[in-house]
């Protein structure tokens, strides 16, 4: 990992120190722990990669997107590019003691599954409590992940390492999918429930988020009936259309007033709010902060 910028925010680009060019690597948290520097481990961050963490013991609470996410063991994280993180921390606030292993990977790098995709978009869970059975078999997994990765490591030319790194491509798409049917940490949504209405709705909700908040818009802009829509939204995941967009919305509110300096009534137009009341009492219903009292509360 590299780090860009220095302000409230931190951008993580992928690098893997140890192969260039593998868009795959895998590590201990504690290995992770030893390289951070200070000011990475207490700050905010933005990767542009996907992290898998697998928690085998110790204890913590990492932030993924402002929600609190506790790692303890059997518990799993993903962290999906463009989402912001606090790295695991103990009540101190200093980097949590965790016995876990992290595997990173950029967005081109799995194999190309359709039951994946939607694991692998800005929709999927956070994190999952797994069962001692669940945990157990992606613990396995994973353990053999990192031996072909250290495999790569000891081979020399690229030439040599190809059938490897086309092992590992297909261990993570098999990990992947170990993680599509793990039973969704929302008893109340569903990874395939809503069918193709809720994936289009999904895909065009993060198009044009900025752009409206109208159930009926995105409904036309999709092809379906806003009622139809309604139910799609609320099979996969309990919500309405309307509870969705608002909280996709208000999500990239909290992001811009955190890890941005604009004012408060410039990050409402670009949310397209014509005024900054309206943008404020919205801000205080999804949130319960006024858009200034978030912004220095999360400083």
């Amino acid at each position: 990992m590299v780090e860009v910028g220095q302000h409230d925010l931190i951008d993580i680009a992928y690098r893997n120190p140890d192969r260039p060019r593998l868009g795959i690597e895998v590590l201990t948290f504690d290995a992770l722990r030893r390289r951070m520097r200070r000011e990475v481990a207490r700050t905010a961050s933005r990767p542009d990669f996907h992290q898998l963490l697998l928690v085998r013991g110790g204890e913590g609470t990492s932030m993924v997107d402002f929600a609190p996410q506790p790692c303890a063991p059997r518990r799993l994280l993903h962290v999906r590019p463009g989402q912001v993180q606090r790295f695991p921390a103990d009540p101190a606030g200093r980097l949590a003691e965790l016995d876990a292993v992290l595997v990173l990977f950029t967005a081109s790098f799995p194999p190309r599954l359709p039951l994946t995709a939607s694991l692998l978009d800005g929709f999927g869970p956070a994190s999952w409590t797994l069962s001692p059975a669940d945990h157990q078999a992606l613990d396995r997994a994973l353990t053999e992940i990192a031996a072909e990765y250290r495999a790569v490591e000891n081979q020399g030319e690229d030439t040599d390492a190809a059938p490897t790194v086309e092992l590992l491509r297909h261990l993570l798409g098999a990990v992947l999918l170990r993680l599509v049917r793990l039973p969704h940490p929302d008893h109340t949504a569903s990874a395939t429930a809503g069918g193709e209405v809720f994936r289009a709705f999904r895909y065009e909700l993060e198009r044009s988020f900025a752009v409206t908040r109208s159930v009926q818009s995105y409904a036309a802009r999709i092809g379906y009936s806003a009622r139809t829509l309604t139910r799609a939204c609320q099979a996969a995941t309990g919500r309405t259309a309307k509870q969705l967009i608002d909280a996709r919305v208000a999500l990239e509110a909290q992001r811009l007033l955190v890890h941005t300096d604009l004012a408060v009534a410039a990050i409402g137009r670009t949310l397209g709010f014509s005024e900054p009341t309206n943008f404020g009492k919205f801000l205080i219903r999804e949130t319960g902060h006024t858009p200034g009292g978030f912004r220095a509360r999360q400083r």
